[in-house]
């Protein structure tokens, strides 16, 4: 017996244009507004009021998406009804995961995140790819980060490979974007933060760090390719490996980014 389909409203083409033009930075940048793919990331960005403008959903796949449909109900969200074809041209992935949100930007000023009792921020400094930043976001949010910073020189963080590579982490804790990456790590020192930055080659390691590890830290990040020049690795108070113990040339920038944020909570938590 088949399941007769959800009844939602169709989008008008104004909207449907207004929708698609958000795959242009141009535009992204104009409105104050992004795209949201995938049942994760939409779920995520409904929890926080105000940000969500619509939501439209496949035909075919709106019973598999009946609690989406209900929370943005819920939230006083307008939902519609695609066709597969429209929703394809709102997403630049091969494979549509069958519902996509517009939503309003969520980045904040890096005054508003400084304050006291911050204890780990994350500063991504000329990171370019957007995967690879979206991926760094999720694993701040992972390790209980307190912000993420991406420098003036890095990637959009409202890419939508960015923003689908966080699957909702964007939406969990606080962004801050388009900072000069000096001022960035001079801020986070006055707000108490120590500045750690990762480098390879640095006679220092994480296992060296020991009780260091359990102060507030700020872990800068550099870019995939070339990692933290000379003059940006002089921003800060230390400079740390990730020790390798086999024979891996390298680790990438998220795995690296996962590795010192976890060891920084977890020295934390061990001391609160």
């Amino acid at each position: 017996m088949s399941v007769p389909p959800l009844e939602l409203p169709e989008p008008t083409q104004s909207m449907l244009r207004s929708a698609r033009s958000l795959l242009r930075r141009k535009e992204r940048r104009a409105s104050g507004r992004f795209l949201v793919e995938g049942r994760q990331a939409v779920r995520e960005a409904l929890g926080v009021p105000g940000v969500v403008e619509a939501v439209f959903f496949h035909w075919a796949s709106a019973h598999d998406n009946i609690d989406l449909i209900d929370l943005a109900a819920a939230a006083g969200v307008p939902q519609y009804g695609v066709s597969e074809q429209n929703l394809a041209t709102m997403i630049d992935t091969v494979t549509p995961q069958g519902v996509v949100a517009v939503a309003r930007d969520i980045d904040v000023p890096l005054a508003e995140v400084l304050s006291d009792g911050l204890e780990l921020v994350l500063i991504c400094a000329q990171v370019r790819d957007p995967g690879n930043a979206g991926t760094v976001i999720r694993c701040a949010d992972a390790a209980g980060a307190d912000a993420v910073i991406l420098s003036s020189d890095s990637v959009e963080v409202y890419n939508p490979k960015t923003v689908r590579a966080s699957v909702g982490s964007i939406f969990h804790l606080p962004v801050v974007v388009g900072v000069d990456l000096a001022d960035a790590i001079a801020a986070c020192r006055d707000a108490g933060l120590q500045i750690f930055a990762t480098d390879g080659a640095a006679g220092t390691d994480l296992t060296d760090l020991s009780g260091e590890l359990a102060r507030p830290t700020a872990w800068v990040m550099g870019n995939e390719s070339w990692g933290l020049p000379v003059e940006h690795l002089e921003l800060a108070d230390r400079t740390v490996a990730v020790p390798i113990y086999g024979k891996a040339e390298s680790l990438n920038l998220a795995t690296a980014a996962a590795v010192c944020l976890y060891a920084s909570a977890t020295a934390q938590r061990a001391t609160s």
